[in-house]
């Protein structure tokens, strides 16, 4: 590991001015759980590590009526433990439970979570986000792909978005709050993630000089919820494809519904082709294979992941019967 100045700011004020305007000399730790195996592996190469840690106004759990608040700075082992999460907001709670081991579980963050980088193998062995040849050929497109996406990889960005948590998330409507030099913000959680277009480019919409603070998820009363990875192993391991809805009915029909894919894409993949096939339908195995094939319709596999095309659908399949308390 190369040798970098540590700081270990109190408050929020202070951590976003000991953070720079470009990204590469600067990173900020949390958890830790993510940056320190990048660090170590020389992929990434801060001059300064910026430790939260202390700052006690990122942590925090509260529930409402405006819904759920979640602090930065809380692990994905409180987050899912948390009585009001796993009453209102049980495909939640499951994710976390699932997105890692119960060690890890315990250190590392929900903004580290969704900040963490891709576990493409290519990025991962230091040859870059979008990774090419000497020759400017790119390298996944023909290279091993197995694990890589199948859906918004049309550009040079073929890794998948690697929060199992983001999906569910994204289906219960969240958003997230940062803030940096220019004050505070907040944004629809599928908008926090982008597809990089240039090697210096990241693949959220996070400033160098911002930190995320806060989740914010809406009441779910009304919303049937589910969140399915499908594995290699049953033990911990990264999925080959995730799966979650939120459902709300009229009746037996479908009123509305939010279908989000995860380890398809570049980034959480929303499937509004698969929400307008539910729609006004009741739920039922046929209606479900149906709004999965609507789902991967416009699915555009590499050489060797098109497997992963059914293994979506089954997701996606078995995440509306489970949504609607059928068997999965």
């Amino acid at each position: 590991m190369r040798p970098f100045e540590y700081v270990s700011p109190n408050s929020r004020s202070q951590a976003i001015g000991l953070l720079g305007a470009t990204w590469g000399n600067i990173e900020i730790l949390a958890g830790g759980t993510d940056l320190l195996t990048l660090m170590k592996d020389d992929v990434v190469t801060p001059k300064r590590l910026v430790n939260i840690k202390d700052i006690a106004d990122l942590r925090g759990i509260s529930f409402d009526a405006q819904g759920l608040r979640v602090g930065a700075l809380t692990s994905l082992g409180e987050l899912a433990d948390n009585e009001n999460v796993r009453k209102n907001y049980p495909a939640l709670s499951e994710a976390l439970l699932e997105a890692a081991s119960p060690q890890i579980r315990n250190m590392a963050t929900i903004g580290g979570n969704l900040c963490q980088r891709p576990r493409c193998w290519y990025f991962r062995n230091g040859l870059g986000l979008l990774p090419k040849d000497e020759n400017g050929k790119e390298l996944v497109a023909g290279g091993e792909n197995r694990y890589h996406a199948i859906l918004g990889n049309q550009g040079a960005a073929k890794f998948v978005s690697p929060s199992t948590v983001a999906p569910i998330l994204i289906a219960y409507g969240a958003k997230i709050r940062l803030e940096g030099h220019k004050g505070k913000r907040e944004l629809p959680l599928e908008k926090f993630f982008v597809i990089p277009k240039t090697e210096n480019d990241r693949e959220h919409d996070l400033r160098p000089n911002e930190i995320v603070t806060e989740l914010v998820v809406p009441p779910a009363s009304d919303l049937k919820a589910a969140h399915y990875e499908i594995r290699q192993k049953e033990v911990f391991d990264w999925p080959l494809a995730v799966a979650a809805v939120t459902l709300k009915l009229q009746g037996t029909n479908v009123q509305s519904s939010k279908i989000v894919l995860g380890y398809a894409a570049p980034v959480p993949w929303p499937c509004p082709e698969a929400e307008r096939a539910l729609s006004g339908k009741p739920v039922n195995k046929e209606t479900a294979q149906k709004a999965a094939d609507a789902a991967l319709g416009k699915a555009t596999p590499l050489s060797h992941n098109a497997y992963k095309v059914k293994l979506a659908k089954v997701a996606v399949t078995r995440a509306i019967l489970k949504a609607a308390g059928g068997a999965a």
